[in-house]
């Protein structure tokens, strides 16, 4: 049987690398962007001098001979689903048994005046990366980074590393706050002016002016407002990378539909990571989520129902990590920036501003709901245990230490997440469980027998 999977980003590879584990099948990866797999999340460190590109392959290029996993360079522009094969914008065909759709994110465009012109890129792909050294080489006089999530800070703090001059345009009130809620997101913005970023809230692109030679050189806001550039970052979020399936009939709404066995509306073709859209999420996730992790789980659980493992997808509890210039964040369960009335949050923010937790809990239930934690990282097992088994708010206070993932000897503010429990409540609450790591390895150890 020959199976072809289209993408080799955590999503695919996770997928081939588990196949060969289960199976003795023809295995091929087809990807347009590069030769092998690497770390995409680690883009910026490349251009920050922290890494090389070779330290961005997690496995040395010999690995995928040697693992009987064949290698493609292509770009597929059509899927024949009767005829089981891709056609290639080469003219090039290839046949499959079955297919594996995992072809990423692209950037979003929105149709603005200027948007195709050279000096404006994405952060998504090594082709992004490569055109930013470019111009960076060339010498970027003025940079300005459209849209206020994850990959447009990531920018950013990548431009200004180099002491190249970034205005950040972001359409919000707050930096992320469709995401955060407002203490945090008031907390980040801060400290991205603190930086020295020149960030422009509540402010849109209308369009992009060229040069005679056809390159960027002016970015124009729907204020009015013209500010000279020759570098323009389009960073508004991303999309299901599924245009060249757009017009057959492979069933799709944002972005591919899968079940929860990732098997698409066509037998024997299956769509995992970013270009998947489940049907029926479980409660609490999304149907489309362009997460590393989501994708690394979806690749390991459609190569056991290709080989006829049933096995349903089961991302868990909702968590994500990234970092904000300096402060590191974290987000376990059902944080919401419009809560409901029965959520009630516990927060703690430290004087200087950099550092917050928050605790979510349910006013009727007391059952933990979720944490929000900026500069303060805690142990994803002990959270994700709390979470699924609903423990009460007060064991999970009592006992809050154990989760204090920093070093021993950093600062701990588990009490005085505590003393404004008992300020909300009126209760005399008192910390347990100090952080130790004797205690977190004898709690996960525990968890281990359970």
């Amino acid at each position: 049987m020959h199976i072809v999977i289209i993408g080799n980003g955590i999503a695919g590879i996770t997928a081939a690398r588990h196949l060969r584990k289960l199976s003795d099948h023809k295995i091929t990866v087809i990807s347009g962007e590069t030769d092998y797999f690497f770390s995409r999340t680690a883009l910026m460190y490349v251009y920050m001098g922290h890494q090389r590109w070779e330290d961005l392959k997690p496995y040395e290029d010999w690995f995928w001979e040697k693992n009987r996993i064949e290698l493609k360079q292509g770009w597929v522009e059509k899927v024949d689903t009767k005829g089981k094969q891709l056609e290639f914008f080469d003219g090039e065909k290839m046949a499959f048994d079955k297919l594996i759709i995992a072809s990423g994110s692209k950037p979003n465009k929105f149709g603005w005046p200027g948007q195709d012109l050279d000096g404006v890129h994405g952060l998504y792909s090594r082709q992004d990366l490569e055109a930013l050294d470019r111009h960076s080489e060339k010498g970027i006089h003025q940079a300005v980074v459209v849209g206020g999530g994850l990959i447009g800070i990531e920018l950013v703090e990548m431009l200004h590393s180099r002491h190249i001059p970034v205005t950040f345009l972001v359409r919000e009130s707050k930096y992320w706050n469709a995401v955060l809620p407002d203490e945090e997101s008031a907390m980040i913005t801060r400290h991205i002016r603190e930086y020295g970023i020149d960030l422009r809230l509540e402010t849109e692109l209308k369009e992009i002016w060229s040069t005679k030679e056809g390159s960027a050189q002016m970015a124009v806001t729907k204020d009015g407002e013209k500010i000279k550039c020759n570098y323009v970052g389009l960073t508004a979020g991303v999309s299901p990378n599924i245009d060249f399936i757009r017009f057959g009939d492979i069933e799709i709404k944002r972005g591919i539909l899968v079940n929860n066995h990732l098997e698409t509306s066509i037998p024997d073709i299956y769509a995992i990571g970013d270009c998947a859209e489940i049907r029926n999420p479980q409660e609490g996730r999304r149907g489309i989520e362009a997460i590393w992790y989501t994708g690394r789980m979806m690749g390991e659980t459609v190569a056991y129902n290709i080989v006829g493992k049933k096995v349903a997808y089961n991302p868990g509890i909702w968590f994500n990590s990234a970092k904000f210039l300096d402060i590191e964040y974290q987000v376990y369960g059902n944080i919401n920036t419009k809560p409901p009335e029965n959520h009630t949050a516990i927060y703690w923010e430290h004087p200087e501003g950099r550092k917050a937790i928050r605790i979510v809990y349910d006013n009727q239930t007391s059952a933990v709901l979720g944490f929000n934690l900026m500069g303060v990282r805690y142990r994803h097992e002990v959270c994700e245990k709390w979470l699924k088994e609903k423990t009460h708010i007060e064991e999970v206070l009592q006992n809050l230490g154990i989760a204090n993932f920093d070093p021993e000897f950093y600062k701990e503010y588990e009490q005085d997440v505590i003393k404004i429990y008992n300020q909300q409540t009126g209760k005399n609450l008192q910390l347990m469980q100090k952080r130790s790591l004797k205690g977190a390895m004898q709690f996960l150890r525990k968890l281990a027998t359970t």
